[in-house]
């Protein structure tokens, strides 16, 4: 309570007590007590006197101090102190270190509550710890300001700040943030850029020839995604710092819905055709990321872009891998969950293979059918792929390195789905995404489950290498039923014709031989 306002509320208590007096003395002429009006009006000033009068004769309020432009000054940068304390201040002394013989002494500024002291030039003798006090010729002296630690910085060469494992991290894990440097610091200092937040300290230890400090950071959430530099000083003198370390960007993934990732034209490429990567995620995002060969290794950088569109141009050999991509926010440091991984494969780095199947390119439902795909040349892994399909490609690495060079894909039992033409490439196994030139295409036929023969598809059917030879042997009409198979449909309605006849004639003449009048 204001002491304004309590003594307008004493004066109200003390005009009661008064009007309760002269009813109370009424009552006395009956015997009644009279003293109790007397002792409410000494209650009530005395309360009321109390704090007023301690306002008046108390210690100042606790001066508050900070340094513009900052605390964190590099070398030879001025710098001022502003203490702010009362209007009624005479003088403000300005301490440093502890000290308590006064710094510097300022009078306010232009009869304002504040007082100010510049430092021309930062250096290490100018950095420290300060505090300020003011004095009032009424009340006497404040007590003493909070601390203001005062840091020159760039005294010492730059540690270098790392993350591990990686400073792409998933939500809830855990990463270290490892400071260090090959001069003797002996303490490192960590910050976050743009957060009001006070430095992470630590004392370092050596290993392996230098000097580091391991900062903890987990379980990350996305407060913990953005900026980050370290220094390092010395323990006699923990206000000198080093330059600042290289910058540090902690990224934080799985945060939203992971996209999806889909290669145009395909993920099996020629050598030399354009590629292009696309990002599908839901409706918002505007910033993209693309990396490649993730593995079980976190990406050190997801550097966004704009576009969903990843065009990698004409394609070669360092185009191959395995990419993922993530959804985010432009100037944020928090992601998606990555994509499921996308295999892009670069053909045309070895000859072809040749493709075969045995028993032969015409199975019926139900049946065996091997896909031989085989290598001239010594290569350990065999891939097989349909065309149109989305499903991932087989492929079969060789256990016996002997010659010959070929993998038998089965498939067992076979249906209509495994109907289509089919490819094969050969690659080594040192290099699971260098591919070679696909080998001749091959048309599968199956029949259908009653055994008659699958509707010819369009266009000729495609053979392995020497097919050219064989046809060239055939005769006339041997070619033409090769090339054009018998239709057998009239002759199975011919023949279900003559059956039915014959059950309709077997009919009548057992009608007639149940009717027939019996001779007596």
């Amino acid at each position: 309570m204001k002491p304004g306002s309590c003594h307008s509320l004493c004066v109200c208590l003390s005009s009661l007590a008064l009007w309760t007096f002269k009813v109370v003395c009424t009552a006395g002429t009956m015997g009644g007590k009279a003293r109790t009006p007397t002792l409410t009006v000494l209650l009530c000033l005395g309360l009321c006197w109390s704090p007023w009068n301690q306002v008046q004769t108390g210690a100042p309020p606790k001066p508050s101090i900070w340094a513009d432009p900052g605390p964190m000054l590099t070398r030879e940068s001025p710098v001022t102190i502003w203490c702010q304390g009362s209007l009624q201040a005479d003088v403000y002394h300005l301490y440093k270190g502890g000290v308590s013989k006064p710094l510097v002494t300022e009078t306010p500024q232009d009869s304002s509550n504040k007082a100010r002291f510049s430092i021309e030039s930062m250096s290490s003798q100018t950095a420290g710890l300060y505090q300020c006090a003011y004095n009032t010729s009424r009340n006497g002296w404040s007590e003493h300001s909070d601390p203001l630690p005062l840091v020159v910085t760039g005294v010492y060469s730059a540690p270098s700040l790392s993350a591990h494992p990686g400073p792409v991290v998933a939500k809830g894990g855990n990463v270290f943030l490892t400071c260090s440097s090959e001069s003797t610091l002996g303490i490192f200092h960590l910050l976050k850029e743009g957060e009001a937040h006070l430095p992470q300290h630590m004392e370092s230890r050596t290993y392996r020839g230098r000097w580091q400090a391991l900062f903890p950071v987990g379980p990350v959430n996305t407060s913990h995604g953005g900026t980050y530099k370290c220094y390092g000083s010395s323990k006699a003198y923990p206000y000198v710092w080093s330059l600042p370390s290289n910058l540090l960007h902690l990224e934080v993934t799985g945060v939203y819905r992971e996209p999806s990732l889909s290669a145009q034209p395909g993920s099996l490429v020629l050598s030399g055709d354009n590629l292009t990567l696309q990002c599908h995620s839901e409706a918002g995002f505007d910033s993209f990321a693309l990396t490649k060969d993730e593995g079980l290794t976190p990406p050190q950088h997801l550097c966004g872009q704009h576009s969903p569109s990843f065009p990698l141009g004409h394609v070669n050999h360092t185009h191959g891998g395995q990419y993922r991509c993530y959804s985010g926010y432009n100037l944020s440091y928090v992601w998606s969950a990555p994509s499921a991984p996308l295999d892009i494969m670069i053909t045309g780095m070895y000859e072809k293979p040749s493709l075969s199947t045995q028993p032969g390119p015409s199975v019926s439902w139900g049946e065996k059918v091997t896909l031989q795909c085989r290598s001239e040349i010594w290569l350990d892994t065999f891939h097989l792929s349909k065309e149109g399909s989305l499903a991932p490609h087989q492929h079969l690495r060789l256990e016996d390195t002997n010659e010959p060079f070929q993998a038998n894909f089965t498939i067992n039992p076979v249906t209509s789905d495994h109907e289509g033409t089919y490819r094969c490439y050969s690659s080594d196994s040192t290099s699971p995404y260098l591919l070679s030139l696909p080998s001749d295409p091959l048309e599968l036929l199956v029949s259908g489950p009653s055994g008659d023969p699958s509707p010819p598809r369009t266009g000729p059917i495609s053979t392995t290498e020497g097919s050219d030879t064989i046809c060239t042997s055939q005769n006339k009409s041997d070619s033409k039923n090769a090339s054009h198979p018998q239709d057998y449909t009239v002759e199975n309605l011919i023949r279900m014709g003559m059956a039915g006849l014959v059950l309709v004639v077997l009919g009548i003449l057992l009608f007639q031989a149940c009717h027939r009048p019996r001779r007596p």
